[in-house]
Parts: structure tokens; sequence; C-alpha cells
């Protein structure tokens, strides 16, 4: 699945509703972390897109309301060009997974508890991945390799 952000807002929404309904057949979940503007976190602070802050604190929602750690994935643009506005560079990229999994290197967002096994992080374009150097697929999967 690869809803928008506020479709992942909260347990009541159809769209997480129906994540949940699915649940032991869902692989993943890569809510897609661009094009929304800035939106509220699991902590009720509202955080600006791009930002580590943004997807972790997005990413709680998930984690918190019901999905297991293996079925939550960063959604994000491969490139500045690739989408309206939401583009993390890798190493935010990086930072947030590592955030998410073992509670270190977070932004001023750090989730009350960790979730190792994190899904992972996709891009919609392996094309826009390659016009940017190939981020995604080189720093962030290699980066993923590593991690708990």
């Amino acid at each position: 699945m690869a809803p928008q952000t506020i479709d992942m807002q909260s347990t009541g929404t159809e769209y997480f509703k129906l994540a949940l309904d699915v649940k032991d057949i869902l692989t993943i979940v890569n809510m897609q972390y661009y094009n929304s503007g800035s939106m509220n976190g699991c902590d009720g602070n509202v955080y600006s897109q791009g930002t580590e802050d943004f997807l972790t604190a997005l990413a709680c929602f998930q984690l918190r309301g019901g999905l297991a750690p293996s079925q939550v994935g960063l959604g994000v643009p491969a490139s500045t060009s690739a989408a309206g506005g939401g583009y993390a560079s890798s190493s935010t990229v990086n930072a947030a997974l590592d955030c998410l999994a073992s509670g270190t290197g977070c932004g001023s967002f750090k989730p009350g508890q960790t979730w190792p096994g994190i899904g992972g992080a996709m891009t919609w374009s392996t094309n826009w991945d390659a016009s940017n150097g190939g981020q995604i697929a080189g720093s962030v999967g290699s980066h993923l390799h590593t991690m708990p």
C-alpha cells in the first residue's frame, strides 16, 4: 500500500482501517511522505515535510496504531524533481530509519520506544533515483542492510 499521509493520521480513517483489516496478509505500507505540506505528528506537534522529524513523527502513527514494524516503510521522493515537495536527502532518511529502529540519531522528535525490523524505505521511481545518483538504492539500500 502507498497511502497519502492524511490517510494514515488516525486508525479511524478508512484507509488505515483497511490496512488493519488486511494486516494478516499485508506486506508493507510505504506511506507517501511528500506532496502533503506540514502535518501533525503522533505527538500532536506539526512537522515540515522533508525532515527527519516528519518521517519519524508520522511513521509512529502506523507503528503505534497496530501495524508491525516490518509493515511500515518510508515512501520518499528520490530527488527534488520527483515530487512537488517533501524531498529528504538519503542521510535524512537513514537517520529517520535509525531513530525508529534503535532510538539513535533522532531529531527533535524521539519516539518513546523503538521498532527494530522497520520495513525500510521506497521511492516510486527508479528513474528519478538514477537521475539523482542512485541515492535511495545506493545509500539508503546499503544502510538498510546494516540495521537490526
